[in-house]
């Protein structure tokens, strides 16, 4: 959050030597400047409350961070205005203006996306009895960064003889250094993003009852049917907190989906009979997720549906709440059946490619349903499964 102030207070504290040395020294172009760039920042906010489908969307931090960082670096290598005394129709008119008005919104539109889920998430993550220092202190942060900005851009043009493009390729170039030092760190940011752009762009969710039951901390077990190999990727990117998915092996290992799987610390599984040792792993890492407090979601069926219907749950999810009796949240995924990653029917056994289907549906609309949490130490394979088939009804 305070790389956003340094950036914007960078930017806005030198848009009036901009004017002056690269937009024709017109005051009025600092101030359309500025209104381009405010105007941007406002509707990054709007339609970042879209694009999240009001949820804590983390994936839009590293569009923004990308957007905004590659906004700054075109206008930096953006060509100088030579005319003078232009007034804003004139500067418009010029060639070039329209770059430097695009840019601007541009940087204005993706810091909207870089800023508004950070402060979600350190609002929905703080325990509430320390929020207000918590805040409290980032705005601390947030003043010294925007000290050092304004200090920052002053040194290096006093001293360095920097031009205002030097100062921006600069600005972009460190922003892009921070955003990768931080994704790599905490990779869920990244991992967010990639899920969140792979499902939207193939699939158009509507969630049900994901805010209301899915506790918003503390361990809780989350069941849900299992109908294509995309399951995982899109209940993560219904889900605000990071989820920790039990999933069998081989969808576990499939190329490039894998590294999303890993980097989500996902918990691979096989059948007793396949590999009794990971099995037991399996439940082994489980149980530890769920005692420091973390979501876990299981595929009870234990297998993908071959013809769009549901399979009964197997003992897997027993096993689990007997020796960590934690609330089980039902979810159905409806419509899902009939896509691309869903099994063709009655296919053979073989590459996943020769299971994979051809969809019979492009950007499927596809419902996630969640219902009131279950007691985990009453809960049972049977009455979970008639939970997820009455959420489920008829549309697989």
């Amino acid at each position: 959050v305070s790389g956003v102030w340094f950036t914007g207070t960078m930017l806005t504290g030198n848009l009036a030597v901009y004017a002056e040395t690269d937009l024709g020294g017109r005051q009025t172009r600092d101030g359309v400047a500025l209104a381009v760039f405010s105007i941007g920042v406002g509707a990054g906010s709007l339609l970042c409350e879209k694009l999240s489908a009001r949820t804590v969307e983390i994936g839009l931090v590293p569009l923004g961070a990308i957007g905004m960082s590659v906004c700054i670096l075109h206008l930096a290598f953006a060509p100088a205005i030579a005319a003078q005394g232009l007034d804003v129709r004139g500067f418009i008119a010029q060639p070039g203006a329209w770059r430097i008005v695009l840019d601007l919104a541009g940087i204005g539109l993706f810091s909207g996306f870089y800023v508004v889920p950070l402060f979600a998430l350190i609002q929905s993550r703080t325990p509430k009895d320390e929020l207000s220092r918590v805040i409290a202190g980032m705005n601390i942060q947030n003043a010294v960064f925007i000290v050092a900005a304004a200090l920052g851009g002053v040194a290096l043009q006093q001293l360095l003889d920097w031009s205002i493009p030097q100062l921006f390729m600069a600005l972009a170039i460190a922003s892009i250094a921070v955003a990768a030092w931080i994704f790599s760190i905490v990779p869920e940011f990244l991992m967010r993003f990639l899920s969140w752009l792979l499902v939207r762009s193939l699939y158009r969710l509507k969630l049900h009852g994901i805010e209301k039951h899915v506790p918003d901390e503390g361990a809780a077990l989350l069941v849900c049917n299992h109908v294509s190999y995309m399951d995982a990727l899109i209940l993560s990117a219904s889900i605000p907190r990071p989820v920790r998915f039990v999933m069998y092996y081989r969808i576990f290992n499939i190329p490039v989906m894998s590294w999303i799987f890993r980097t989500a610390k996902a918990i691979p599984i096989a059948g007793a009979k396949e590999d009794p040792q990971l099995m037991q792993r399996a439940f082994d890492a489980v149980d530890a997720a769920l005692a420091e407090g973390e979501l876990v979601c299981i595929f009870p069926e234990g297998a993908l549906t071959k013809d769009g219907a549901m399979a009964p749950f197997k003992s897997g999810v027993e096993k689990i709440l007997a020796r960590r009796p934690v609330p089980v949240v039902p979810i159905a995924l409806k419509n899902m059946w009939g896509s691309m990653w869903s099994r063709r029917a009655n296919a053979k056994e073989g590459d996943l490619l020769d299971r994979m289907r051809v969809p019979q549906r492009l950007r499927a609309h596809v419902d996630v349903v969640a219902d009131a949490p279950v007691e985990g130490s009453t809960a049972t394979a049977g009455s979970l499964e008639a939970k997820v088939r009455s959420l489920r009804g008829d549309a697989a």
